[in-house]
């Protein structure tokens, strides 16, 4: 039962090029804006007040919201916490919502 075997050219190549890796694209990455980069190219530029030359916008960038207003600090999930707490808030509706059928 023991006894070597000598492996095929065609096993020990397939090996080879499972055993490669391949070279990553190269892809151009161009510079990404920041929100007070657009803030001033929105109110710089003509161009954005329309849309296709037919649709109005500047009643929109009037209204737009701030950038400080919709940072928001990172949070992180536990899952056991966010589970608990949204369970018990069904439940809690749940609970007034048969209380309210049985009056």
């Amino acid at each position: 039962a023991d006894i070597p075997v000598i492996p095929d050219l065609e096993e020990v190549q397939e090996e080879d090029l499972a055993m490669q890796v391949a070279a990553p694209p190269s892809v151009q990455v161009n510079r990404v804006l920041t929100y007070h980069d657009l803030d001033k190219d929105l109110r710089k530029y003509a161009a954005f007040q329309t849309l296709d030359g037919e649709v109005d916008l500047k009643l929109l960038t009037k209204v737009l919201a701030p950038e400080h207003e919709l940072r928001e600090d990172d949070v992180s999930w536990n899952w056991d916490h966010l589970f608990t707490e949204v369970s018990s808030e069904l439940v809690t509706e749940w609970d007034l919502g048969q209380s309210e059928r049985e009056d």
